[in-house]
């Protein structure tokens, strides 16, 4: 097991990079999936709720992907904080996980190729962060 933590900073370091990308790729999400027109269907206030929580995910996204590039020094030292932040992270990941799982409607997902590829690599990114995550607590916790 030892040998595994040995990767955490490394691996740490590329799932903030992935991040990143999430939070620029996420930019074509309201187009494929037709969102406006969509939204277009419900009141406004629901409409303004809707971008709103939008905009909270990626900026959560953001800020998670930053950190975990420009702090992973930080993250692994074993403080409390590091505990605390890592934690929160894995479960959201986790959280994020279990909702593509066992709570999202896939019967009017997009057909195509292109859009279950996209699908099933961001469902193994989504899998990733919460593992990498998971262990990073894990190690910040001491238990070693």
């Amino acid at each position: 097991m030892h040998n595994l933590f040995t990767y955490l900073p490394a691996s740490l370091f590329l799932a903030g990079l992935a991040q990143l990308v999430l939070v620029a790729g996420s930019v074509a999400i309201p187009k494929v999936l037709g969102w406006n027109k969509e939204l277009a269907r419900v009141q406004p206030l629901i409409r303004q709720m809707f971008w709103t929580y939008a905009a909270y995910i990626l900026v959560i996204n953001f800020y998670f992907g930053s950190l975990s590039v420009v702090a992973v020094d930080e993250l692994m030292n074993k403080s409390f904080l590091a505990q605390v932040i890592t934690g929160f992270i894995a479960v959201y990941w986790i959280s994020r996980v279990l909702v593509q799982f066992f709570y999202f409607d896939r019967s009017s997902f997009p057909a195509g190729v292109l859009n279950q590829l996209a699908e099933v690599v961001l469902t193994c990114l989504f899998i990733a962060l919460a593992v990498i995550y998971s262990l990073v607590f894990y190690f910040n916790l001491n238990v070693l």
